[in-house]
């Protein structure tokens, strides 16, 4: 890797770490403090794709995915009041997730990069935030899931309650999605703002 895309791989290393300690304090009852962190890697990505290029933004996305990776497996080994900071779920659910969803993020830019400025970030983070979700509140979560690893107690999450607390009937589980969804789908929007000051700025 080049000195070139230094600031990227500190950003996103940054983020992902930032998101991995964050996630453990919530937000209200819907939330974690790392929603508000996490969806900050696709401006990453997006940025590196629009100033360098493609293979730019996976190698981005590829240390990404290692600094998570190693976050989740030391939070494994860590203790808290209820078993282990991060299961084993969370962590598997969470580097799939992750992975999946950057490089999705970084094909889906590339086909629309010669559009509008604002076509290839928003569109590309969409579709990247929500197979993210839908994979990590899955494969973390999901009762029909627990083959992943049967000794992950997971019946908390599949407890039914209204969505939001105001839906219909869903699991809990799918309520955490969905606000998740949410701030990631807002933070896409106002992300577009640093992300055409900063591409003005540096791309060629």
């Amino acid at each position: 890797m080049t000195r070139t895309y230094l600031p990227g791989i500190l950003a996103m290393a940054t983020i992902v770490v930032a998101s991995n300690i964050l996630v453990q304090f919530l937000y209200g009852q819907w939330l974690t403090w790392g929603a508000f962190t996490y969806p900050l890697a696709f401006l990453v990505t997006d940025i590196m794709n629009r100033v360098y290029g493609t293979a730019a933004a996976r190698r981005v996305v590829l240390v990404g995915f290692i600094v998570g990776l190693i976050c989740s497996l030391i939070g494994t080994q860590i203790m808290g009041e209820f078993g282990p900071l991060v299961t084993l779920r969370i962590a598997i659910g969470s580097a799939i997730a992750f992975l999946v969803a950057q490089l999705i993020d970084v094909s889906v830019f590339a086909t629309l990069r010669n559009g509008a400025w604002w076509r290839a970030p928003l569109v590309s983070t969409l579709i990247g935030s929500t197979i993210d979700t839908a994979l990590f509140f899955s494969i973390a979560f999901s009762g029909t899931l627990s083959f992943i690893h049967p000794a992950t107690d997971v019946s908390w999450a599949s407890e039914v309650l209204p969505m939001l607390g105001f839906g219909p009937l869903a699991p809990l589980w799918a309520s955490l999605a969905v606000a998740d969804w949410a701030v990631k789908l807002s933070i896409a929007l106002i992300a577009l703002i640093p992300f055409r000051m900063i591409t003005r700025r540096y791309a060629s």
